[in-house]
């Protein structure tokens, strides 16, 4: 009985948590999930917007939304935010990430050195 507890929990635990999209009527769309950054190695390559990345620019990556979206990106373990376009798309893989942050937007959201944080993407009109 103890073994099947045990297990029940460690399968709970190895599954990615998945992002999730909160609606209400009359207001902005807000997605919970996990951010990450884009490398150097990216830098100077084509967007799916056509223009070149710059990692020194508040830009970022997002599978749906229409590119020159502008959202504001909250890191929800310090309650830093920053406001960045959206002019790729990505990330891909299904590991519960929303979005793929410039190098700049990451640092203004303190997440260089952990890399993936969780954050809440907010649509702006």
């Amino acid at each position: 009985m103890i073994a099947l507890a045990a297990l029940a929990v460690a399968a709970c635990g190895a599954q990615p948590k998945q992002p999730t999209e909160v609606t209400q009527p009359g207001r902005a769309t807000v997605q919970r999930g996990m951010a990450t950054f884009y490398g150097d190695e990216q830098q100077g390559g084509p967007t799916a917007s056509g223009e070149r990345f710059d990692k020194r620019q508040m830009t970022a990556a997002h599978r749906t939304l229409p590119l020159g979206t502008r959202v504001r990106v909250t890191n929800t373990r310090n309650g830093r935010s920053v406001i960045v376009r959206i002019n790729d798309r990505g990330p891909y893989g299904n590991r519960g990430r929303i979005i793929d942050l410039s190098e700049a937007a990451a640092r203004r959201l303190d997440m260089i050195d952990a890399g993936v944080v969780p954050v809440t993407v907010e649509v702006l009109r």
